[in-house]
């Protein structure tokens, strides 16, 4: 489909030109290899670390504790960062903190087996690293990239994470026959190292320190820009309800599924990888398609997760489910390309970071609280009745979204 005419000010750009110039642009690819060198490396952690339990290295217990201190420091540090990001030359935030998140990897091969207490402090540092560099890599696409090809670039950046997500695991086990788990950490910390140097210059000019507010001003300062645009608050607001409630649901019944429904661990395996080959066909999809009612077809595409309750809460085949969660998949990415785009363009160029930072918080920020109350609401009402109202949110929440006038086109003016 070609895309619609353009808006006042932009240049009428074909989707062939708008490609050519987007994977000809020097300072974008130096900039999509950092951003998935950090996907990799935030990845491969934890397969890591889940080696290190096969070898007794550690126990599953610890295995725990150093994620979630690993969660808790990502999520202390995307706020902050989108401040600092502000603040500062966004590519000396990606450096600074992806530098963190090299120098401290090996400290957590050197607590394994010693100390629980060091190994999840460095966890916290990685953690905080990985949580201060998405906010700023987010902004600069902005920065890099003309308006006319960002959503191509997000739609490359977007299909580079979901090859990440998809080929980490094998990667991980691969290597792990030439070294060991700490051996693994090492190379971890070099890839993190990689995305702290290969990311270009970019063009933000930050406000001269006098001008600027307290800390907490700028924060809040953000989070009075994202309520100036009505599309933003409702299509996070669904983004987030989807994700706290159908993600979580799904990924603790899944498995649940696959072993007492079907009597098999090949389902569970399927279905996550049809999700991630979906998204990977959404991207596709997305770094060509320019719908007019991008917003509408994005929130529609959000929608989409809906399904995934629904087939696991009815006893269907296994290929249903598979192909749930493969359409599911594309339905993400329906939604994360055109929405990082719309917010690259619709932002203030000065408040982008701390609006990118509040949507991380918000949105993924969440996936951890959903998780921690589904199941004691399973225990309590029963699977059929979680999953029942999970899909209901998933269905309901988008459509509510999609009736706020600017969600349209996501486009404030």
């Amino acid at each position: 489909m070609l895309a619609g005419p353009p808006t006042p000010g932009e240049s009428p750009v074909t989707e062939r030109q708008t490609a050519t110039s987007v994977f000809r642009n020097t300072a974008f690819l130096r900039l999509w290899t950092g951003t998935t060198a950090s996907g990799l490396a935030m990845w491969a952690l934890p397969f890591v670390l889940g080696l290190a339990v096969l070898e007794r290295s550690i126990t599953a217990v610890e295995l725990g504790v150093v994620l979630a201190t690993r969660t808790i420091g990502f999520l202390a540090a995307v706020p902050v960062a989108g401040v600092l990001a502000d603040r500062h030359p966004r590519r000396a935030v990606v450096f600074w903190s992806c530098l963190t998140a090299a120098l401290v990897t090996p400290v957590i091969a050197l607590g394994m087996g010693r100390s629980l207490l060091l190994m999840a402090v460095a966890a916290a540092v990685v953690g905080a690293g990985q949580g201060a560099c998405r906010p700023a890599f987010q902004a600069m696409v902005a920065e890099v990239v003309p308006e006319q090809g960002r959503q191509q670039a997000n739609a490359a950046t977007t299909l580079a994470i979901r090859v990440t997500t998809l080929v980490a695991p094998s990667l991980t086990a691969l290597a792990a026959l030439l070294a060991d788990a700490r051996g693994l950490l090492a190379a971890t910390a070099v890839v993190w190292l990689v995305a702290a140097l290969v990311p270009p210059k970019g063009r933000f000019t930050p406000e001269p320190a006098k001008t600027r507010p307290s800390f907490a001003g700028d924060f809040l300062d953000g989070i009075r820009e994202a309520r100036r645009h009505p599309w933003l608050l409702a299509g996070l607001g669904a983004l987030t309800a989807v994700i706290a409630t159908g993600y979580s649901a799904t990924a603790v019944v899944l498995p649940l599924v696959s072993r007492d429904r079907y009597d098999t661990e090949a389902v569970l395996a399927a279905a996550t990888t049809a999700y991630t080959l979906g998204a990977l066909a959404g991207a596709v999809l997305m770094g060509r398609w320019r719908p007019r009612a991008a917003g509408w077809v994005a929130l529609a595409g959000l929608a989409l997760y809906g399904l995934v309750p629904l087939v696991l809460l009815v006893p269907v085949h296994p290929v249903v489910v598979v192909a749930a969660y493969a359409v599911t998949g594309v339905g993400i990415e329906l939604f994360n390309v055109p929405w990082f785009t719309a917010v690259q363009r619709e932002v203030d160029p000065a408040k982008l970071a701390r609006v990118s930072s509040l949507d991380f918080l918000l949105s993924y920020g969440l996936a951890p609280v959903g998780l921690a109350f589904i199941a004691p609401a399973i225990a309590h009402f029963g699977v059929s009745a979680v999953l029942g109202a999970c899909a209901v949110v998933c269905f309901a929440v988008p459509a509510a979204a999609a009736l706020v006038p600017s969600s349209r086109r996501f486009r404030t003016r």
